[in-house]
């Protein structure tokens, strides 16, 4: 996976536990676009304090990450569930009883929501 989106996806999800200002930064960088310079401007900083902020921020986000594993367990559901789907086509169409169709329609569109 692209770096970019990782800690874009990481900033989503253990964003909050950042400080305010490491928040904020790697929003503006990672979600907004910002260039360091850009960044630096508006919080009056360096442009390697900008770095700065940004690498200690990404630490942190891979610290939580590894520690809680969130981001992981997730992608392993999402793919358990498009599984499950897949399976559940198949029966469907090797099916020819309209009442077992029915449950697995809206099976498929409960799990649907979850993918």
């Amino acid at each position: 996976m692209d770096k970019h989106i990782e800690v874009s996806m990481l900033w989503q999800i253990y964003g909050k536990l950042l400080t305010e200002k490491q928040y904020n930064v790697l929003n503006d960088y990672y979600n907004n676009d910002l260039s360091l310079s850009e960044i630096a401007e508006n919080y009056n900083i360096s442009r390697q304090g900008v770095r700065d902020i940004i690498m200690k921020g990404e630490g942190k986000l891979f610290e939580y990450e590894e520690k809680l594993a969130i981001m992981k367990k997730s992608k392993m559901q999402e793919e358990q569930i498009q599984i499950i789907l897949s399976q559940l086509s198949e029966i469907k169409d090797s099916s020819s009883d309209k009442k077992i169709e029915k449950i697995l329609n809206e099976v498929q569109k409960e799990l649907s929501v979850l993918a």
